[in-house]
């Protein structure tokens, strides 16, 4: 499916409504949990289907050196706009990526699959220039969302993945690599806010995927994760003598 101008300006009109932004807002904290125990500084992350680069510049502020790569030209020049000598950016096929094995740290793939004929083969290739990890999120069919997403064009079109159908998927791909995987947006739509009654109830990270937007990061080098600097905020130094 290539994305045209037309998409592009309906999909930027439903991220400047309340909803929108909302779910952007949380997607992004979920990618932030998963991504948690990731080194950054100096690390390299390809986000296959950038789309106009909303995720990828979230990435960058947490601190990767990123590259887009998209097949339609007008998302990619929309990200472009939005980042501008922050990223690198390529246009191509994510079923055939353009770089050498191992070229990128991190592979982001977010939203894609839903909308590529072999998901199969894109998981493949992002694995084949991923040296560290591969991040994907999907939109789920388990959950609440699903019920009202049919009145959405966009969404209508896209092949939904149950979790477990997900992790199956990325298990033949990359085989039996540890995943750490979390969701946000548990109730439907009208839930989407801040305040009375919810307090925030979509802002939520849990770890039994029932929201609507699922994330996974999948370690290929099977290393311990690191221990985010937060931890040690409360730690005194020792002296040396």
């Amino acid at each position: 499916m290539l994305w045209d101008r037309h998409d592009l300006e309906r999909y930027e009109r439903w991220l400047a409504t309340p909803h929108g932004a909302y779910a952007l807002a949380q997607e992004c904290r979920l990618l932030e949990w998963v991504t948690a125990g990731w080194p950054r500084r100096s690390r390299t992350l390809l986000e296959v289907g950038c789309g106009p680069g909303m995720f990828l510049e979230f990435f960058h502020r947490a601190g990767f050196d990123v590259t887009g790569f998209d097949k339609s030209p007008v998302m990619l020049e929309a990200a472009r706009e939005r980042l501008g000598n922050r990223a690198d950016f390529n246009l191509g096929d994510a079923t055939h990526l353009p770089y050498d094995t191992d070229s990128y740290d991190y592979v982001a793939i977010l939203t894609l699959l839903e909308f590529v004929e072999d998901p199969m083969r894109v998981l493949i290739e992002a694995a084949r220039v991923a040296r560290r990890g591969v991040i994907v999120g999907y939109v789920n069919r388990f959950s609440l969302y699903r019920l009202s997403a049919k009145r959405h064009k966009l969404l209508s079109q896209a092949r939904w993945f149950t979790p477990w159908g997900m992790r199956r998927l990325i298990r033949r791909a990359v085989g039996p690599a540890p995943v750490h995987e979390g969701c946000v947006l548990p109730g439907p739509t009208w839930t989407w806010r801040e305040g009375f009654p919810l307090w925030g109830l979509g802002r939520m990270v849990l770890p039994v995927p029932i929201g609507a937007y699922c994330a996974l990061s999948v370690d290929l080098t099977r290393e311990p994760p690191l221990t985010p600097l937060a931890a040690f905020a409360g730690a005194q130094p020792s002296k040396s003598f």
